[in-house]
């Protein structure tokens, strides 16, 4: 085939989103002789999308020059900015500025180029935003907006609006915030932004909802993420960021092993090029396996998301309050609080309220507890209701007034129930029969325990049954069945969550042995995961 032939099916199938197909074809249209910027472009996208970094800037590099040879302003200071784009989003800086400022030149030197202006100004903005300015992050973002909006640039139209629609989440107008996002939206569903803005605008669109407390919008855009990505089955970038979404609609939705299974997957695309999933994945992992009581693990998750530089929180200060390290956990979870925007301030604030409870510091509870309530408008989406009424709850019945606090306990546990938060909705329950039990009425208070133990038991939340026993005294011990002390050893380690290599080492058996001793703990306890294993150790006092 003649590489004019090559080339005309590489740009087909890249037009199709065949990027598979596409970076084939262009390899062997390359091979036949040098590639026009636009088709060298395209080459880069296509390498980007499947993953493979280098070779993608590599050859983006060549449309730079390729542009600048052909006296195109416009193609060079374009894809200069993109490669500035990609390296400042990969946190190196000193590249990623370099290639601005390169782009920013050609675009102040070449006539026409100006309308490259508004991608240049849209890295500057982020910055901005992230550095917790967000005011003049939106100003930014709107002058962006107006550049591509006059040279009619969908692309920088989106990423400008997605800008906006942040910096107005940031500044605590949620309402006004996620209609920009909405709008931007309708363009990238459209087919009218680029594959690679689409991508990035999809995700950090979700990633908003969740900072602005709207669990309904991010699971429809969600779904949305799922069916692209599933439209472009052979696309790395931003694959593993669709899985790190899901995970997190698992995980508050109670199907913790698909959440686990799906971060998983999530960190198994870093490692094929969607480096954007790293933090989200290993920290949803820590979640799940903090949820289950299985603390080596969740640690262990923790540190490999602190190792890309985003503090893993407020998961490791509450891992470290379950571990009774409550000094540990507020001098975690402070210095980042006070640090955040407001948008991710309101976020950590339940750990918060949480985490000083156990500390006993009562005024700091109440201002947090406040500050909730505060931001917390009578038209307020379920979550954010939740959140700011079950802390409120939680502060009235540590002070006493337990009659006052079922009225916010009892709209937290609702608004946890019309989001399907089995979870949440569960810890609601248990406050609520500690206010019970508080004003003497232990039939009430028997009832909201075990309503809430049921689901916990079903979730294999174990460290949260243990206390449900705790409260309710009905943990004591019971007969182990069949169970043969060297299996209920192996239970124990299971429940303090120890993995089949650390149980072995510390009972001096091979991993073979201690699988057979689990295979029978299962079959004799009638039980199929370790989680259900480890609920049954917490339920019958092995611990």
């Amino acid at each position: 085939m003649t590489s004019s032939a090559a080339l005309e099916r590489g740009r087909t199938a890249f037009a199709e989103h065949r990027w598979s197909d596409a970076l084939e074809a262009l390899t062997e249209a390359d091979g036949d002789g040098p590639l026009e910027g636009a088709d060298l472009e395209r080459f880069s996208t296509a390498a980007l999308l499947l993953g493979r970094d280098t070779f993608g800037i590599d050859l983006a590099t060549r449309a730079h020059e390729a542009f600048l040879a052909a006296d195109d302003a416009v193609g060079a200071s374009r894809s200069a900015a993109w490669i500035g784009i990609y390296f400042t989003g990969r946190g190196d800086m000193a590249r990623g500025g370099g290639w601005l400022a390169r782009a920013q030149r050609v675009a102040e030197a070449g006539r026409g180029a100006e309308s490259s202006e508004g991608l240049v100004r849209i890295p500057a903005a982020l910055g901005a935003l992230m550095g917790g300015d967000p005011v003049a992050a939106a100003r930014m973002f709107a002058e962006a907006f107006e550049i591509g909006r006059r040279f009619h640039d969908p692309d920088v139209m989106a990423l400008a609006h997605l800008g906006l629609g942040q910096a107005e989440i940031m500044l605590g107008r949620d309402s006004a915030g996620l209609a920009l996002l909405d709008e931007v939206m309708v363009s990238v569903t459209a087919g009218e932004v680029s594959p690679v803005a689409s991508g990035i605008v999809y995700c950090e669109v979700i990633g908003s909802c969740h900072l602005a407390f709207d669990v309904r919008r991010a699971q429809e855009w969600t779904i949305a993420l799922d069916h692209w990505c599933g439209q472009r089955p052979d696309m790395v970038m931003f694959s593993g960021k669709c899985q790190a979404h899901r995970a997190q609609l698992y995980c508050l939705h109670g199907a913790w092993t698909d959440a686990l299974e799906s971060a998983r997957v999530a960190v198994e695309m870093v490692r094929h090029g969607d480096w954007n999933a790293e933090f989200s994945g290993w920290y949803l992992q820590g979640e799940v396996h903090r949820l289950r009581g299985e603390i080596e693990a969740a640690e262990a998750a923790y540190l490999r998301a602190a190792r890309t530089g985003w503090p893993p929180q407020p998961g490791l200060a509450l891992l470290r309050l379950a571990q009774g390290n409550v000094r540990l956990a507020r001098s975690l979870i402070g210095p980042i609080v006070e640090q955040a925007d407001l948008a991710t301030r309101h976020q950590l604030l339940p750990a918060v309220v949480e985490i000083e409870l156990a500390a006993g510091d009562v005024e700091a509870v109440w201002r947090a507890a406040d500050e909730l309530t505060a931001a917390t408008p009578s038209d307020a989406k379920p979550v954010r209701r939740a959140v700011a009424a079950r802390s409120e709850g939680a502060v009235l019945l540590e002070e006493g007034d337990a009659r006052a606090a079922l009225s916010p306990l009892r709209v937290a546990w609702s608004s946890w129930q019309e989001v399907d938060a089995p979870y949440d909705a569960a810890r609601c329950r248990v406050l609520t029969a500690r206010a019970w039990r508080a004003l003497g009425d232990e039939a009430s208070a028997a009832m909201e325990l075990d309503a809430a133990r049921a689901v916990f038991l079903e979730l294999g939340a174990a460290p949260d049954v243990l206390k449900v026993d705790g409260l309710s005294r009905a943990g004591s011990p019971a007969p182990f069945g069949s169970l043969t002390p060297r299996e209920i050893e192996v239970v124990r380690l299971v429940a303090a969550g120890k993995t089949n290599r650390a149980i072995a080492g510390q009972l001096y058996l091979s991993e073979k042995t201690v699988d057979r001793h689990l295979s029978n703990v299962f079959a004799k306890l009638g039980v199929s995961s370790r989680a259900a294993a480890t609920a049954y150790a917490y339920e019958h006092a092995l611990m």
